[in-house]
């Protein structure tokens, strides 16, 4: 059987037992999707590339005392990264960044529309950063990564229930934040 079809229990167990091939099936499978949470908990590049680093390497180093059935794999790296996105957040409010500065634009040249995409981006990841956290996270994993309400639940330790109001909540300020702009960014079109 190939690493590529055993379960990420099983892919884990095998680490622990010495199998370090293992680890690699288990990233290419994880990392992406934790890294994009990360990108749109933090909006920045290298901090979502530290966080779904450093969340992995913690996987590595519970794998031996990983219990089977107790939480799945991908729910517990979402946990952790939201986790560690959430004390970076906490870091960058005590340094006090500058307040107002402006981000460097893109000086790569693009047709119109990849410049308008790029707007869209932008100005949601500047509105979701505008939402207070537990909201950014529901409403990143659930219209983002498109998790199912069960597994964000779990993965923030919150009711099922609590979960569908903060993301309703979060995409009711998204929708104030945002829907003045529907013309600017191209949602007309």
């Amino acid at each position: 059987m190939s690493a590529s079809t055993l379960s990420d229990e099983a892919l884990l167990a095998a680490y622990a037992a010495g199998d370090a091939a293992a680890a690699a099936p288990l990233a290419e499978r994880h990392a992406p999707r934790v890294l994009a949470v990360a990108l749109r908990m933090l909006n920045d590049v290298q901090d979502a590339e530290d966080v779904t680093q450093e969340a992995l390497l913690r996987l590595w180093r519970i794998a031996p005392e990983w219990e089977a059935g107790r939480a799945q794999v991908s729910t517990w790296l979402y946990r952790v990264a939201a986790n560690l996105c959430t004390d970076r957040l906490r870091r960058r409010a005590r340094l006090s960044p500058l307040e107002g500065a402006a981000e460097p634009a893109d000086p790569a040249p693009g047709a119109d529309a990849r410049i308008e995409a790029r707007e869209r981006q932008d100005a949601l990841g500047a509105a979701l950063m505008d939402l207070p956290e537990r909201q950014r996270l529901a409403v990143v994993l659930r219209h983002i990564e498109e998790l199912p309400n069960p597994e964000i639940a779990a993965t923030m330790g919150v009711s099922v229930k609590a979960v569908e109001s903060l993301t309703a909540r979060g995409r009711a300020a998204l929708g104030r934040a945002l829907g003045h702009r529907k013309e600017e960014l191209g949602y007309d079109r």
